[in-house]
């Protein structure tokens, strides 16, 4: 079966010109137009591989790439105008697996597509797109939140820490590893920004605070997410 490839520009020319080279390579191709049409398709479609163009409207490559880390390993070769070496530099730190400057060859696409077809294991490189913990919820590609049903409106921070919890199910993470991960490296010891956040997620996100469910404090050790108990 040939590999399916997604294509990511808002130039109709170019959507058209780059499958028109990988359907030579007889691969599958589809399409999307900006970003978050892209962060959908992966969920929905799960391609092989993912060409994104950084510059689009709705959601630009970069953000894309960062939410289809949140929940897919599929691998991404990222778009760039000549001369962008940070763009380049940023679309890799995001995650990307590759990139190619426009404007190329078919040559050259093809060869870049095939070599990281090749080098990157794609088999269960798509995670699941929705993640529930009891009434909690979570839509990674679009990236919404809801309790019982209810989209709950959290700041970019609060599910960045969510985040976390929900990758890391049923380890304890320490104030330390959050503060770092979440904020940065020079945040690691400012545990009262931490237990600001931890008490305004709860607020949020659990039924009765005081006795919460989706994030549990370890005592002397940190925090978790527990497995919920079938």
């Amino acid at each position: 079966m040939s590999a399916k490839i997604l294509i990511v520009d808002d130039e109709p020319r170019y959507l058209r010109l780059v499958e028109a080279n990988l359907m030579t390579d007889n691969y599958t191709v589809i399409k999307a137009s900006n970003g978050q049409e892209a962060v959908d398709m992966v969920a929905q479609h799960q391609p092989d591989l993912v060409l994104l163009d950084v510059m689009m409207p709705v959601l630009d490559g970069f953000g894309a790439c960062e939410r289809i880390r949140e929940f897919s390993s599929v691998p991404i070769i990222m778009v760039t105008a000549r001369g962008e070496e940070n763009a380049r530099v940023r679309g890799l730190d995001l995650g990307a697996d590759d990139y190619i400057v426009k404007p190329f060859s078919a040559t050259e696409l093809l060869a870049r597509v095939r070599a990281v077809l090749r080098r990157v294991k794609t088999s269960g490189g798509t995670q699941q797109a929705v993640f529930t913990h009891g009434s909690l919820r979570i839509d990674f590609a679009r990236a919404e939140v809801f309790r019982n049903d209810k989209i709950v409106f959290l700041s970019a921070t609060e599910y960045r820490l969510l985040l976390q919890f929900a990758h890391n199910i049923g380890q304890v993470l320490t104030s330390e590893q959050l503060l770092t991960n979440v904020w940065g490296t020079e945040y690691g010891d400012d545990k009262e920004i931490l237990w600001v956040s931890i008490s305004r997620l709860r607020q949020k996100l659990e039924d009765d605070p005081k006795n919460p469910v989706h994030i549990v404090t370890r005592s002397g050790l940190g925090y978790t997410m527990p497995p919920m108990v079938e």
